[in-house]
């Protein structure tokens, strides 16, 4: 009940040492390489018992690359976030919008021309959120290229995944909810 869990893909599960990072104890690296809205709903059976005292939800951007529509996209984490609030009223969720990527380092083809999807998923996340009533943290413009919809080169290697530059910008945006 005292821990904070940080759910999500290879994004979250990158970030390390969460609770280093952000300076607090029981943080918990619930992140998983390759991992879809799904994939989180399937195994909140892990998580839900505990009943965190936090919740900080970053997912979608896998299921953007397997080809998914902004609806079923949204749907799914609709789905997931009911669950968690079922299963576990009171926990207190963080909504957090999905980042920017970069296509132009070639590195994840099945992304190739979506970089438009994601301010839809996003702006639609935000509405879910307050429909919701949990807090929505919108990372997105703190990542973008000024004026685009483009991840800054500076804070990736990949065009996707964060560097430490980039995760110092996702804790600093996070900590005050901590």
């Amino acid at each position: 009940s005292k821990d904070i869990v940080m759910l999500g893909n290879s994004l979250t599960e990158g970030g390390g040492d969460w609770g280093k990072r952000l300076g607090k104890e029981h943080v918990i690296n619930r992140g998983i390489s390759g991992d879809e809205v799904m994939g989180v709903y399937d195994r909140l059976h892990q998580i839900l018992p505990g009943k965190p005292a936090k919740l900080f939800l970053l997912i979608g951007v896998n299921d953007v690359s397997h080809d998914l529509s902004t609806d079923s996209i949204v749907y799914r984490i609709d789905q997931t976030l009911t669950r968690i609030q079922k299963e576990s009223p009171e926990t207190k969720v963080y909504l957090q919008s999905l980042l920017p990527i970069d296509e132009s380092f070639n590195r994840y083809k099945r992304l190739t021309n979506k970089t438009y999807q994601i301010p839809e998923i996003n702006a639609r996340l935000e509405a879910l959120a307050k429909e919701k009533k949990i807090t929505f943290i919108n990372l997105y413009p703190l990542f973008t290229e000024k004026g685009t919809n483009v991840l800054r080169k500076e804070l990736t290697s990949d065009g996707l995944h964060l560097n430490d530059k980039g995760y110092q910008i996702w804790v600093d945006a996070i900590k005050k909810k901590m």
